[in-house]
């Protein structure tokens, strides 16, 4: 029994990784799961659409599930919802604008909306065993949350994504009190937002973006401005709309994201916005540019964003004039830098004005800076801290703010997604790991998609691909059309003529020696035209393709 007792946290992802937030909380047959979310594929996942976490340990303990809880509804925390939901029917729970982000998601999935249970900030949720209280917190994106986990063993604070913001937008300020009060009841573990942990002190307050968009607003007063921003900041978006109505500008929205989460933002009574200031992209004509501010994504360099197709005049209504002021209000995420540059140098060919970070103050991070982090830790008290949310070097830097908190070295915890970290009224241990990792989505496939399909997608891209098509005889196995060699992204047949007929040639010689060593069953043939080949255009030309052997009978 005394085994029992122990309440076990499991990251599933978010640790050491930007995105892909999920964390396991369980005591003994009750598990909540903290938030579900997708991450984007990195360079060599060549053709994959997002990235989620693998849910194995969940489905497998299905039977434990309490709830889901979100702290808010970006997608690096709801995103996988709709896929988990496809494996697993529970309760979800979130503040409003978070489950109306997410039921927009359930309906592109047709997937029913009867699971979602709107909550407000301060009200507490009984899942098994464990109960839910949600906090309120401040960050890129209204509604969102913190939640204090009420365990048999002792409380547990979830930052969420967060900032202390002093003067926020829409009086979206942090709980601080409510943090303060569980400092004073006992933390027994905080799970604190790593993602700014390098950087010293405070971040600056969304206000502050405002104040920015005021004085550009001014100063390009006979310009058409378009600023390009991530579509859940809404926050930023409502800035954006205060600025173009304080100088009689209209709204025009691009981008599907953007019009999504505005839609559902205004329908739900989080921007603050006056009747006819935003219009429909087809009206756009009737306006001169001076009146009008266009609100795009594209901020990271997406290839299919509307800034994107902008920058290169492949968008359909908006088209770019020389007295545009194009407005990047959107730090790059590390690994999109070249995107971005790419996007900013097309744009400035097109001879209108680029506005981007090192310009101006045009954006503000969601996430704590170092005097932010230790704030936390300073009203939670927390006997046990285990830093979430960020690459290693944001989780060491967050783990060595920590020890300057006075908190101790074995009770800073630092794990791996798919850990098993117990803790008991004896202290902490590890359990046995739990399966983990990325499952690819591709289009309509979910997990079929894996290191071998990557490799080849990779070969593919590298160094193209030569089919070898011969027709033997069905009964003498003897050569009677052939051999045909067709190629894509090898080299220009057309130029290289004599090397492929050359190619053809090594072909015919490897099927006369399989024939008189009476070599006939089709793999031992696919792998001797693929071993030969592939070593003769090695030897001549140093390139390695891909080589697809076909063979016909007749």
């Amino acid at each position: 029994m005394k085994n029992q007792n122990k309440l076990k946290i499991i990251p599933l992802g978010g640790i050491k990784e930007i995105g892909k937030n999920i964390t396991v909380i369980e005591y003994r047959d009750d598990i909540i799961i903290v938030d579900c979310g997708l991450t984007f594929p990195e360079d060599e996942m060549l053709g994959i659409d997002i990235v989620i976490p693998d849910f194995q340990y969940l489905v497998e303990n299905r039977r434990k599930i309490r709830g889901l809880v979100l702290t808010h509804g970006h997608e690096d925390h709801i995103g996988a919802v709709p896929y988990v939901l496809k494996q697993i029917n529970m309760p979800i729970y979130g503040t409003k604008l978070t489950l109306g982000l997410l039921e927009n998601k359930l309906k592109e999935h047709k997937i029913s909306r009867d699971n979602l249970n709107v909550v407000k900030h301060g009200d507490t949720i009984k899942l098994g065993k464990m109960e839910v209280e949600f906090i309120k917190t401040s960050h890129s994106i209204p509604d969102s949350s913190a939640l204090a986990i009420k365990t048999p063993l002792g409380n547990i604070i979830h930052t969420g994504d967060f900032k202390v913001d002093l003067t926020p937008i829409n009086s979206d300020a942090i709980d601080l009190n409510k943090f303060a009060e569980y400092g004073d009841k006992g933390v027994l573990l905080l799970m604190s937002d790593s993602t700014n942990a390098t950087r010293p002190g405070y971040t600056m307050s969304e206000s502050k973006v405002g104040e920015t968009f005021n004085d550009l607003f001014g100063k390009y007063s006979g310009s058409r401005i378009i600023i390009a921003t991530f579509a859940s900041n809404v926050h930023r978006i409502q800035q954006i709309i205060y600025a173009a109505e304080k100088y009689d500008r209209k709204v025009v929205l691009s981008g599907r994201s953007m019009i999504n989460v505005t839609t559902v933002a205004s329908e739900l009574g989080y921007l603050d916005v006056k009747k006819g200031t935003i219009i429909d992209i087809r009206n756009m004509k009737k306006y001169k540019d001076e009146e009008l501010v266009l609100i795009t994504t594209g901020s990271q360099g997406e290839p299919l964003s509307a800034l994107t197709r902008i920058a290169y005049g492949e968008h359909k209504r908006i088209h770019l004039h020389p007295s545009d002021v194009v407005i990047l209000s959107a730090n790059p995420i590390p690994g999109n830098e070249k995107s971005v540059t790419k996007v900013i140098n097309k744009l400035m060919e097109k001879e209108v004005e680029v506005i981007y970070q090192t310009l101006s103050e045009i954006h503000v991070s969601g996430h704590a800076c170092q005097e932010e982090l230790k704030l936390i830790m300073s009203l939670t008290k927390p006997k046990y801290f285990m830093p979430v949310h960020g690459e290693t070097m944001h989780i060491l830097e967050h783990a060595s703010l920590a020890r300057d908190m006075g908190i101790e070295d074995e009770n800073i915890i630092m794990i791996e997604n798919g850990d098993c970290l117990e803790i008991s009224r004896r202290g902490l241990s590890m359990g046995e790991p739990v399966t983990s990792g990325n499952i690819l989505v591709d289009g309509l496939g979910i997990g079929d998609v894996g290191n071998i399909v990557l490799r080849d997608r990779k070969h593919l891209s590298e160094d193209g691909l030569i089919a070898v098509v011969v027709t033997l005889d069905q009964k003498t196995k003897k050569m009677i059309a052939g051999p045909d060699i067709i190629t894509r992204g090898f080299v220009y047949v057309r130029e290289s003529g004599d090397l492929i007929e050359e190619a053809r040639n090594v072909v015919k010689d490897i099927l006369l020696r399989c024939e008189k060593e009476g070599i006939k069953d089709w793999s031992s043939l696919k792998n001797n035209i693929r071993d030969g080949l592939k070593s003769y255009l090695f030897s001549e030309i140093k390139r390695n393709p891909m080589i697809i052997p076909i063979i016909m009978e007749v």
